[in-house]
């Protein structure tokens, strides 16, 4: 009997690992200097004691691809915080509306949004958590798992807050600027994403960090580094991300605004 094929380059499963790494994806390129609904976006940690900068991204393997109906990753999917710092499939996030917000329009802080990935191979999933339990948990923390889910639902709802404590209020109901620190936290059970530095997992792509939601504070009761995230998105020529070594203020996307006031 003739060799048959296992995999076909026209359904890309044989080459999952690489649709997933190396396919680029274009993020949002905002002219306003604000963060919309339909953005695409990274979401970027800096990095930290023993730790890296680093972006959200799904964390797939063999086990987690589908073929039916058509070549994807299946629901539920782990994700982890890698350090490849590349707008691809794996780390591309679409803010998306769960309150009726129209696509375009700013999204603001303390509204509630949801995370999808893009849609094809990488099936349009929800970055979702929920309470930890003894039998659901992180798998090296042991703090509450994050992972993607392919149903919207309040376990896939997070909010914007400003990162430092003491100017929160002064920001609540303003709209949430790109490339800046923000706290991404999970509304149903008000704990921040996070990354962990000292949770190292071997996946398919490298050495990544645990992802979790759990909100780290240091002795000022401000949230530490851990919890601190960029809404990445393209330079303002359409050439690449943003300089990620000096993220932006709210003051200087205020600033852009006020100096800028056409875009």
């Amino acid at each position: 009997m003739a060799h048959m094929k296992t995999y076909r380059t026209n359904v890309r499963i044989g080459n999952w690992n690489e649709d997933l790494y190396l396919e680029e994806v274009n993020l949002t390129m905002t002219n306003d200097g604000k963060v919309h609904f339909g953005d695409v976006v990274m979401l970027v940690n800096t990095g930290g004691e023993q730790r890296e900068c680093s972006a959200v991204s799904i964390n797939a393997d063999i086990n987690d691809l589908r073929m039916i109906p058509s070549p994807g990753i299946q629901a539920p999917c782990s994700v982890s915080a890698g350090r490849g710092i590349q707008a691809c499939v794996r780390t591309a996030f679409i803010i998306t509306s769960v309150d009726g917000s129209p696509e375009g329009s700013t999204l603001h802080f303390e509204q509630s949004f949801a995370l999808k990935t893009t849609c094809g191979f990488a099936s349009g999933l929800y970055l979702t958590s929920d309470m930890k339990s003894f039998q659901k948990h992180a798998k090296k923390s042991r703090l509450q798992e994050v992972n993607l889910n392919d149903i919207s639902s309040f376990m896939s709802w997070w909010k914007i807050i400003y990162f430092d404590p003491q100017e929160r209020l002064e920001y609540e109901g303003q709209p949430v600027p790109a490339n800046a620190n923000v706290l991404i936290i999970h509304c149903k059970t008000n704990q921040a994403l996070a990354v962990l530095g000292n949770h190292i997992l071997w996946t398919t792509y490298d050495k990544e960090y645990e992802l979790t939601a759990h909100t780290f504070l240091d002795s000022h009761r401000a949230e530490e580094d851990n919890n601190h995230w960029i809404l990445c998105t393209s330079d303002s020529a359409g050439k690449g991300l943003v300089n990620l070594t000096h993220p932006q203020s709210v003051a200087d996307n205020e600033e852009l605004t006020q100096t800028n006031p056409d875009i």
